[in-house]
């Protein structure tokens, strides 16, 4: 018996009786279950997105910049509500947390209190970032939070154009402002331009007059030094003279307290001393003249006296014959007379040899007849004269010690104005090349004041002066200057269409997972008879290859019509998905066949990791990489490339590569299953009492 006619008779069995019609039908719709209510139950949810409660909250208190009212959290408001992207419901803080908590809202926005404030900031001196805060509750619904990113994102971009717009119409009106002041800045340039030309000739009389000045620091510096010189001298001669001064003052007012009561206490017995000085000095001055006048007489006189007496004698006493009476007396009278001659003769010859010292003498008499006499006009003011002498002398002590002290900080002064000297010649020498290389650097900052001129007024020429048509034309392309010009190639309609490729296939292997519930993978007559493994092998893939194409047709059918799914290339897609629901039967089949029970688990095993490494959903590089290793080598994920192709449209490389992979899955799939079938010719002990059954 032929492998067609075998699969004939296999389906016939399901015409007998009423639960085998049901369950055929049941198996016929099965893929629909799969394949059209899940993508019914999510066929364009994005459309549906104005039934989501979402919570709004506006706080902001609005905000004056330059003079006009900014109310940002109204206008993202009145925005909010007129967008079909959420039903916004305007509450208070405290209920929209309370209702993001408790599921009465899937998420909450609150535009703050300070929005509008931190917006204006945008125009002055310390600019702040707005901040609009969203509140999700992933417990409620993750898929939700997602959306609500991206849908927030757009609610961010267009508060941000909007006030960027506001932002850059302040900067273009401020260029107006910018060109008037930068025409001023040029004509200041001119000026300063002019300025620095006198300064430049400035620099090079300061650099002549430094270097003068360096000459005259060298002298000071010089001088300083020598004269510090002499502040050292000056030091110890004036130590010396304090020193002095110090001890004639201990000595004066010794003396004082010594001489002072007595002077105080004799001033008059002093006065008539001094007085009888000055007679006496007088009397003995004219005492003196009379001496030298009258010497030479007298002793004259005196010799001839003497000689008178010795002839007297000599006559009377030694020549007579009798002595006279007298003689002794006479002869001590001619004696005395004899020395008298001999003084006056030494008077005479003192006087006379002496004259120039008799002179002095009286000028010292006369000096001392002066004195005396003016010390006796002094002496009732001795004692006032001691003590303003004293008085004095210790003045003088302390002027010596204050000179002392001076000359001293004058040394160690001199000593700080030497080095600062040598300083202020180092200093001027370096002001000298600082001058110098000012007076160059002036040069060069005359040029470049000339080329600061010529650039401002080239400048001012060049800097916009927009008129308010130009600067709304501006802001706007200024605020929003990047547009997002998209071209989708082969553009999904909505979300159904974009996963049909992925739940498709799965309802497919669905179906011929639950067909070989009902149907043998092999036939059992064709075992029993000891038919050919291929032709076992054809019998028992042709029904369920059959029920696959009729789950197919009406799969698409209401996909179609039903859902309103649009094909690229319907007859192609229709056919191709033929060749997928062959090739998922052999597969089912050779599992079943060669495992028996356990073949069944393994089909859902090979499922669940066919729906993990296709890329159906994202992209299989978001996976890990164990699901990257798979994602080659399994056929859902050639079936899910192609017909993403097919429905979709563009090229059709993926399209023959799935073909062709499909194509040899079936060729080995129905040889193993052959493979199977002969094994399975022979009875063993395990066929007759296997391990496991279901």
């Amino acid at each position: 018996m032929r492998s067609p006619r075998l699969a004939a008779l296999e389906l016939r069995r399901f015409g007998r009786g009423t639960l085998p019609r049901a369950a055929l039908v049941a198996l016929l719709v099965l893929p629909l279950l799969y394949g059209a209510l899940y993508l019914w139950s999510f066929w364009d949810p994005y459309g549906r997105l104005d039934r989501i409660p979402v919570a709004l909250v506006n706080e902001d208190e609005g905000a004056t910049a330059n003079g006009r009212r900014i109310t940002a959290g109204d206008d993202i408001t009145e925005g909010l509500r007129d967008s079909s992207a959420f039903d916004w419901r305007e509450v208070s803080e405290e209920e929209a947390r309370r209702g993001v908590e408790d599921g009465t809202y899937y998420l909450s926005l609150t535009v703050p209190a300070d929005f509008s404030r931190r917006v204006a900031s945008s125009s002055g001196d310390s600019p702040e970032t707005g901040a609009l805060r969203v509140r999700t509750n992933d417990a409620n619904n993750y898929i939700v939070g997602q959306i609500s990113r991206t849908v927030f994102g757009e609610v961010r971009r267009a508060a941000s154009t909007k006030t960027s717009r506001s932002f850059l119409d302040q900067i273009f009106v401020s260029f107006s402002d910018i060109h008037g002041e930068t025409v001023k800045a040029a004509r200041g340039a001119d000026k300063l331009n002019g300025g620095i030309g006198e300064a430049e000739k400035g620099s090079k009389d300061l650099a002549a007059g430094l270097k003068d000045a360096r000459a005259g620091s060298g002298k000071l510096a010089k001088g300083l030094k020598d004269l510090h010189k002499g502040a050292g001298t000056l030091k110890d001669g004036s130590s010396k003279v304090a020193d002095g001064t110090r001890l004639l003052a201990g000595k004066v007012n010794a003396l004082n307290a010594e001489a002072g009561p007595f002077l105080k206490k004799n001033e008059k017995a002093i006065g008539a001393t001094a007085r009888f000085v000055a007679d006496t000095a007088g009397q003995l001055r004219e005492d003196l003249d009379a001496l030298v006048e009258k010497a030479p007489a007298a002793a004259k006189e005196a010799r001839e006296a003497s000689g008178t007496l010795d002839t007297l004698h000599r006559e009377r006493c030694e020549d007579a014959d009798e002595p006279d009476p007298a003689c002794p007396e006479l002869k001590k009278a001619a004696e005395a007379v004899a020395d008298a001659s001999s003084v006056a003769d030494d008077v005479s010859a003192l006087v006379t040899g002496h004259r120039a010292d008799l002179k002095t003498l009286d000028g010292q008499l006369a000096t001392l007849e002066k004195q005396a006499r003016a010390l006796a006009g002094r002496a009732p003011h001795l004692s006032e004269d001691l003590d303003d002498a004293v008085s004095r002398v210790n003045k003088l002590n302390a002027g010596a010690g204050k000179v002392a002290a001076g000359a001293k900080k004058l040394d160690k002064g001199l000593a700080t104005a030497e080095t600062g000297a040598r300083d202020l010649d180092k200093g001027v020498g370096r002001l000298k090349t600082g001058a110098d290389d000012l007076s160059g650097g002036l040069f060069k900052l005359a040029d470049g004041s000339e080329e600061l001129a010529g650039g401002l007024h080239q400048g001012a020429g060049q800097i916009p002066d927009y008129d308010e048509a130009q600067r709304d034309e501006r802001t706007k392309v200024m605020a929003d200057p990047v547009r997002l010009v998209s071209r989708d190639l082969h553009k999904a309609p909505n979300y159904g269409t974009g996963f049909a490729p992925y739940f498709i296939p799965l309802s497919l292997w669905v179906g011929a997972m639950v067909a070989y519930m009902l149907i043998a993978p092999m036939n059992r007559r064709a075992l029993a008879a000891g038919a050919s493994a291929w032709r076992i092998a054809l019998a028992g893939w042709l029904p369920v290859a059959a029920i696959g194409v009729v789950q197919t047709v009406a799969l698409m059918a209401v996909l179609h019509w039903g859902l309103g799914l649009r094909m690229a290339r319907t007859a192609g897609t229709v056919g191709f998905l033929f060749l997928v629901t062959a090739c998922f039967a052999a597969l089912v089949q050779w599992l079943n066949a060669r495992f028996g029970a356990a073949g069944r688990i393994l089909v859902l095993a090979l499922l669940m990791l066919q729906l993990t490494s296709a890329g159906g959903t994202y992209p299989v590089q978001t996976s890990p990489d164990f699901f990257n290793a798979l994602h080659p080598f399994l056929p859902m994920t050639h079936v899910v490339e192609a017909l993403r192709r097919l429905i979709s449209g563009g090229g059709l490389g993926p399209v023959w590569t799935a073909c062709a992979v499909l194509a040899a899955f079936t060729a080995g799939a129905l040889a193993l299953t052959a493979l199977s079938a002969r094994r399975r010719q022979v009875w063993t002990l395990d066929r007759l009492h296997p391990e496991l059954s279901l």
